[in-house]
């Protein structure tokens, strides 16, 4: 006979699991956090960190100054480990197809291993091997313009598509049109890091874009499967986003956000930070504008990325190279207006339903990019040779 505050004798079957099976378990206990359970695991394996946490072995050191001082911390332990048995949470992974990584597996992401807030066990879905690939990250606002949306499909697509996986946090607005874009492109698969358990999709309109993300690629998260999306895990994820990736690219984002704690996350692991720029009218910009104003390189293209991360091929094989920066959306509209005939701003404004002063921004831009000379009052465009003149 056991006591009502001890927990179950071990069976068999316990004995029989695998040392995941107690570090999942202790994973989802009220109150475990990283630096808890990284502590709980310092005292041997995931078995013993879990007869620790339930009370059937005396803890020592540190981890037992850590329990005394704090009565209320061990006597949740103990009730969590009533309540989480390391047989059901790992049977509860094994039928949502679940992996529990742990530092001590050799499919747990290596970028990570040497991170000062490396998390001590992630769930995953999916193919942990496709991070071997070169990776961007590319975050924003949830609630993001449909200039923003596209911009981020876009950059997962070209991305994708030079082979380069693009990592994102898989909610509403820029993340999840990031992720369309890569599932849309037959090259790199793209990796979702989310801030709940994998069996349930969140936001709930993305139940399949999670299952396409993780059939294609990877799914990643620190907590158990059914961990609900608190607010507080949010901010905790984005620091495992930035640690994965090479260059994070931030599309939009307000003043304050997430996007912008990923940003800090990235910088204080000297990760390059891009920005999209933005309208000074738009609030969604407000954050990418203080970035660049901050110092991040400007993100105006995907070759801008692909230059970051040293993937740059637009000088190979035997085609002339074309150093300008590829004009998109409305200046390109404006390059191929002027190609056909020397147009004047007034024209131009005419044309595109601009004021005068946007289509005067417009034309500086390419003028200083070299599509575009201005000759008494008109405007014409330059072929590659032309603006090396």
């Amino acid at each position: 006979m056991t006591g009502a505050g001890e927990p179950p004798p071990p069976t068999a079957a316990t004995c029989a699991l695998p040392d995941a099976a107690y570090v999942a378990a202790l994973a989802g206990f009220e109150r475990m956090t990283s630096r808890r359970l990284r502590s709980l695991l310092a005292s041997g394996s995931g078995r013993t960190a879990y007869r620790i946490a339930s009370g059937a072995e005396v803890p020592r050191g540190l981890l037992a100054t850590m329990l005394r001082s704090d009565d209320g911390l061990a006597r949740d332990f103990r009730e969590q480990a009533r309540r989480r048995t390391p047989e059901a949470c790992w049977e509860q992974c094994r039928q949502a197809g679940i992996e529990v990584l742990t530092t001590g597996d050799p499919r747990f992401p290596a970028q990570l291993l040497d991170d000062p807030a490396c998390p001590p066990v992630l769930f995953a879905r999916g193919d942990p091997c496709v991070l071997d690939a070169r990776r961007v990250g590319i975050v924003g606002t949830r609630n993001a313009t449909q200039r923003g949306r596209q911009t981020a499909a876009r950059f997962g697509y070209e991305l994708a598509e030079a082979g380069v996986v693009v990592v994102s946090g898989l909610a509403r607005g820029v993340d999840g049109a990031a992720h369309r874009g890569a599932l849309a492109a037959a090259g790199a698969p793209p990796v979702g890091v989310v801030g709940n358990g994998l069996d349930r999709a969140y936001p709930r309109q993305h139940a399949e874009l999670w299952e396409a993300v993780a059939e294609r690629g990877l799914l990643l998260s620190e907590w158990p499967p059914g961990t609900p999306p608190d607010a507080f895990r949010f901010p905790l994820r984005n620091r495992v986003l930035a640690a994965l990736v090479e260059v994070l690219v931030v599309v939009e984002s307000r003043e304050r956000g997430g996007s912008l704690i990923t940003a800090r996350e990235a910088l204080a692991r000297q990760i390059e930070v891009m920005a999209v720029p933005g309208s000074l009218q738009t609030r969604a910009a407000s954050g990418v504008n203080q970035l660049l104003r901050d110092g991040a390189a400007p993100a105006t293209d995907t070759t801008d990325i692909l230059v970051a991360l040293g993937l740059d091929g637009r000088r190979a094989g035997r085609s002339r190279f074309d150093p300008r920066p590829l004009p998109r959306g409305l200046d390109a509209d404006i390059v191929e207006r002027c190609r056909r005939a020397p147009s004047s701003i007034e024209q131009l404004a005419d044309g595109f339903d601009l004021t005068l002063g946007e289509a005067a921004m417009a034309l500086a831009r390419l003028e200083r990019d070299g599509w575009l000379r201005e000759t008494g009052g008109w405007f014409e465009a330059l072929d590659a040779w032309e603006a090396l003149a």
